[in-house]
């Protein structure tokens, strides 16, 4: 069922707090996320989030979102096309928009040979989302995003990442309890940073690693970059790497999404190497 007539008034107090759900505090403040979009949501009910509000514009439904709708798990608010327009936070939106309750996230223990991505900082919902899908594709164990750079869960996080921030345990924490957690879990932290002496395809990736990224402009805080060293606690000795780039290039960094794909399919390759060397023993 729905409801018989949609919600056609721009100063409707349900269409109001949406807009104000775009907003990180009033997240925050309600413990809740957004999820727009006939993927997204499809995934987020795949992992066991469900939404407790849908809200539905039939005549901006894409192919995917008529067929995803009857299947949500409760009852759809109408709007008409200028509402949902007005509460979207797309261009083209599919007519589909779901409120759940923000994800509790149990860090996993960490069997030989997982990875594990950590964010410091990251500002743009862009490049989290499409590190949380690299992430995702790659098998990485967790990814931890560490400061008030973006909400991991916020709705443009959710989109860049077509949904995988639901596929994989994605945690917010301050930096102790990262470390805490890699400590405990033996990883080998490695530090991605451009001025490091050792190329990432030299350094060992085969054990349980952390992949460390910073921002573009700042890089890793010193802290991180120095996990490891004589003085380090760490359980597994740090290692800084970097990728390398041709001399003279007018780049002089790359892009943190894609400098996080280049080290997570490195662990990849390593892995499966390990692994055929083994079979053929």
């Amino acid at each position: 069922m729905t409801r018989a007539e949609p919600i056609t008034s721009l100063q409707n107090p349900q269409l109001k707090r949406l807009v104000r759900l775009h907003g990180r505090r009033a997240r925050e403040q309600e413990g809740v996320i957004l999820i727009e979009g006939a993927r997204e949501l499809s995934r987020a009910l795949a992992a066991g989030v469900q939404p407790t509000e849908v809200f539905s514009c039939p005549e901006l439904h894409s192919p995917e979102a008529a067929e995803v709708a009857p299947a949500l798990p409760v009852v759809p608010t109408l709007l008409s096309a200028a509402a949902f327009e007005k509460v979207s936070g797309r261009e083209n939106p599919d007519g589909l928009l779901g409120v759940a309750s923000r994800p509790t996230v149990d860090l996993p223990k960490l069997p030989e040979g997982a990875v594990v991505v950590v964010l410091d900082g990251l500002e743009k919902p862009g490049n989290v989302g499409a590190i949380l899908r690299t992430a995702d594709a790659s098998g990485a164990a967790a990814v931890l995003v560490l400061g008030r750079g973006a909400d991991p869960y916020g709705p443009n996080v959710i989109r860049a990442s077509q949904g995988s921030v639901f596929a994989l345990p994605v945690a917010a924490l301050d930096e102790q309890d990262a470390y805490s957690y890699l400590d405990t879990q033996g990883c080998v932290t490695v530090a991605c940073t451009p001025d490091a002496p050792q190329v990432y395809w030299d350094a060992p990736l085969i054990g349980r690693v952390a992949l460390l990224l910073g921002t573009e402009h700042g890089g890793l805080p010193a802290h991180w970059r120095q996990m490891g060293g004589e003085d380090s606690k760490a359980s597994g000795a740090g290692l800084s790497v970097r990728i390398p780039m041709e001399p003279g290039s007018a780049a002089d960094s790359l892009n943190v999404a894609t400098a996080a794909a280049l080290m997570l399919f490195e662990c990849v390759r390593q892995r499966r190497a390990v692994a055929a060397a083994g079979v053929g023993q």
